[in-house]
């Protein structure tokens, strides 16, 4: 962990003043034997900079290039960025990434609770599970929700949270904002570790990461970064099994030019998440409580088996001081096979509920590509980073889909092993979309003040093949889209900024008239103020108007879908992160989140809250470790997440209650080994972390029962 700098600082440039005033007289004096001393150079060592895309110390990481896609200081960009790094993550023992999400600002990530096949998450109100997924800084698309993406936060180095619009650099997103997972890379630095790690539900998992330079060759590093996991979860015959495997290697055959290829394969084998009726869950049911581990959906049908591969080059050159290129490529295959029973509607006996098919079968490549030119130079006392880039992305998604009804179950004494009509498809379909964008930033230093000015030109093209229906559809978006931002920095590191950014999401489909629908769009204005005092802590505050236009409805008495929905968020985020002592590294994060509708085609909704969308979320994280000769090494965790009150319908009218929950761990550094526990809701807290209909009827999802896990890692 990184002390704080100011103190140290200040007494080593004391030291240095000191010794510098007395260099003559060194250099002058001279020994009993008449000898000249040698001359005393006292030289001053410059921290090295961070790496945006590499590890830091402690919780504050001090770079980002997710916001800019330059190397940009985090207290230097004028929006509201959060970075978690491998100490949080190992610290806090994430196994998933909503779990690694849990004490950021901003970002809700377990709307659906236990969830073992993907994330759900939104930012700042809004949903962004299939358009605001990035790896590397390139887009994982997911079209219509056909294939999904599970990343393992042991893969990461860093994963980065970019809250409101920002289509300026990466095109067609979410207007809340984007999650960036940052994968683990090579270095020169040799590193060796392997982990086992054992917990609640039969959890059984080894991990291994090692990489270095290639001892026939400097030239060249590797790594390699692995896991392998069997487990069960708290619901009964859901299991979460995984296979995940990452070799990587970077070529810098001098200081100005690198080459780093990351390849990734996963295999996942697990369950849908389960859903129980809300009438024995939040609600009261005559037939008492419904056991929490209960499973839904039906044994030897029910599977989720998704298995992905990629390849990525990251090429940088620098032509000389002043002018970087860079080019960015990734081929990205998903293959799924989801098949589901799941609860649709509980009957008037409050025990039975009525059950449905649904399968999903999707293969999906895609190629993505990113183009960037920087170049810094000065005009009179200005100092400009201008950044060019032009990205294209093609994907190609072939899906298959079919929904029915299944029989009935019990769901306070379920006999399984009815048989399952497979119904015909209602979806048979091939997708291929494009991307091309064109985008240029200029960020401006003058003086004390920073600017930033930002546009993008987007063409968009859709083509579906429907094979049911033998038809095809082709639908062609444009948009124009831009960022302006102006920060000043005081010499006290406080540096309050203004800011304007806008997004671009192509909607696909027609209205009644059968006419294309508008790209939906989204503008915020945001201001804050960054706090750096020193290079281990950072405190943020965001206040941000948010409104997201042209998003579709459903008609409720046409169900068709209209082109008329419009909704507002604002709000304020506070977060901390800081090392108090060597000792004691501290996160603290407090959201409040206003969404409303504000344009609906359903009245039950209009100037209510989206479903699922707390007003408050709040968290604090401490973790401190003993330093000395008695118990040297020996720490311990605290922490407490509160999730506040949320609604399950659009009237507004069910309310799920709010909730504390606490996590703690225990770690233990010994020579190269270390020791550590994990206990996830500590005090077993039972709570619904939200509520929706579903068939007429509330259900809710499964909230984290207390989860223990230890860990045991050898690093050499």
């Amino acid at each position: 962990m990184q002390k704080p700098q100011q103190p140290y600082a200040l007494l080593h440039l004391l030291i240095v003043a000191a010794l510098s005033g007395h260099t003559a007289a060194f250099a002058n004096t001279t020994s009993p034997a008449g000898q000249t001393l040698p001359e005393v150079k006292v030289v001053e060592q410059t921290p090295a900079q961070e790496n945006p895309a590499g590890p830091f110390e402690g919780y504050a990481a001090s770079r980002s290039a997710t916001a800019t896609k330059t190397n940009t200081a985090i207290a230097e960009t004028a929006q509201a960025i959060s970075v978690i790094g491998r100490d949080q993550l190992e610290d806090q023992n994430a196994n998933d990434l909503g779990q690694a999400l849990r004490y950021t600002p901003g970002i809700q990530g377990e709307p659906f609770g236990v969830e073992p096949r993907f994330t759900f998450f939104r930012i700042r109100g809004f949903d962004a599970s299939t358009t605001g997924l990035f790896r590397d800084g390139l887009k994982l698309s997911n079209p219509g929700f056909s294939i999904s993406y599970g990343l393992e936060p042991f893969g990461a180095e860093r994963i980065e949270v970019l809250r409101g619009p920002s289509s300026v650099l990466y095109g067609q997103a979410s207007p809340g904002g984007l999650v960036n997972f940052v994968t683990r890379r090579p270095s020169q630095e040799t590193h060796r570790e392997f982990g086992i790690e054992v917990g609640s539900f039969d959890r059984k998992q080894a991990t291994l990461d090692i990489g270095g330079a290639l001892e026939s060759n400097d030239e060249f590093s590797y790594r390699l970064t692995g896991l392998l996991r069997n487990s069960d979860t708290q619901v009964d015959f859901v299991h979460d099994d995984r296979i995940y495997i990452a070799p990587a290697i970077t070529w810098k055959p001098n200081s100005d030019t690198s080459l780093t290829l990351l390849t990734h394969y996963q295999k996942d084998d697990t369950i849908s998440s389960q859903a129980l009726p809300a009438a024995g869950t939040l609600l009261p049911n005559p037939n008492g409580p419904i056991p929490r581990n209960r499973f839904s959906g039906e044994p030897g049908v029910d599977k989720y088996e998704r298995e992905e591969f990629s390849v990525t080059s990251l090429l940088e050159h620098k032509l000389n001081d002043s002018v970087t290129l860079r080019q960015n490529t990734r081929y990205y295959q998903t293959d799924l096979n989801d098949v589901v029973v799941f609860s649709n509607s509980l009957q008037a006996d409050q025990r039975t509920v009525d059950r449905a098919y649904f399968s999903s079968f999707g293969n999906l490549a895609s190629l993505t590509l990113d183009n960037q030119l920087e170049y810094r130079f000065s005009l009179g006392a200005a100092k400009h980073t201008l950044l060019s880039g032009v990205d294209f992305q093609n994907v190609e998604l072939d899906s298959i889909q079919a929904f029915g009804a299944a029989p009935s179950l019990d769901i306070y004494n379920p006999v399984y092993g009815s048989p399952v009509n497979i119904p015909a498809p209602f979806r048979n379909d091939s997708t291929e979309q494009q991307q091309l964008g064109f985008y240029l930033q200029d960020e401006i230093r003058y003086e004390q003040w920073i600017a930033t000015l930002a546009g993008r030109y987007d063409e968009a093209k859709n083509k579906v093949n429907d094979l049911l229906m033998n038809r095809q559809s082709r639908q062609d978006d444009s948009a124009t889209t831009g960022r302006a931002s102006l920060m000043y920095q005081f010499v006290n590191g406080v540096s309050p900024y203004l800011s304007y950014t806008e997004s671009f999401l192509p909607a696909l489909g027609t209205d009644a008239n059968g006419r294309n629908f508008d790209p939906e769009t989204g503008q915020q204005f945001e201001v804050g103020v960054k706090f750096q005092p020193n290079a281990a802590s950072q405190f943020n505050v965001a206040l941000f108007d948010l409104t997201r236009e042209n998003f579709l409805t459903t008609n409720p008495n046409t169900f068709a879908q209209e082109q008329t929905g419009e909704a507002r968020s604002k709000g304020i985020e506070l977060e901390a992160l800081t090392a108090i002592t060597d000792q004691l590294n501290l996160i603290a994060s407090y959201t409040y989140t206003d969404v409303e509708i504000t344009r609906s085609t359903d009245p039950a909704e209009l100037n209510r809250r989206p479903v699922q969308t707390p007003e408050h979320l709040a968290s604090l994280w401490a973790d401190y470790t003993l330093r000395g000769d008695v118990l040297n090494g020996v720490g311990i965790g605290l922490g407490a997440r509160y999730l506040g009150s949320t609604f399950a319908d659009a009237s507004n009218t069910l309310k799920v209650p709010n909730a504390t929950v606490f996590d703690a761990s225990i770690h233990y550094d010994w020579k190269q080994a270390r020791f550590s526990l994990n206990i996830q809701n500590l005090f077993d807290r039972e709570y619904e972390p939200s509520a929706y209909i579903r068939g007429g009827t509330p259900f809710t999802v499964a909230a984290q029962e207390r989860t223990v896990q230890a860990q045991v890692s050898y690093r050499w």
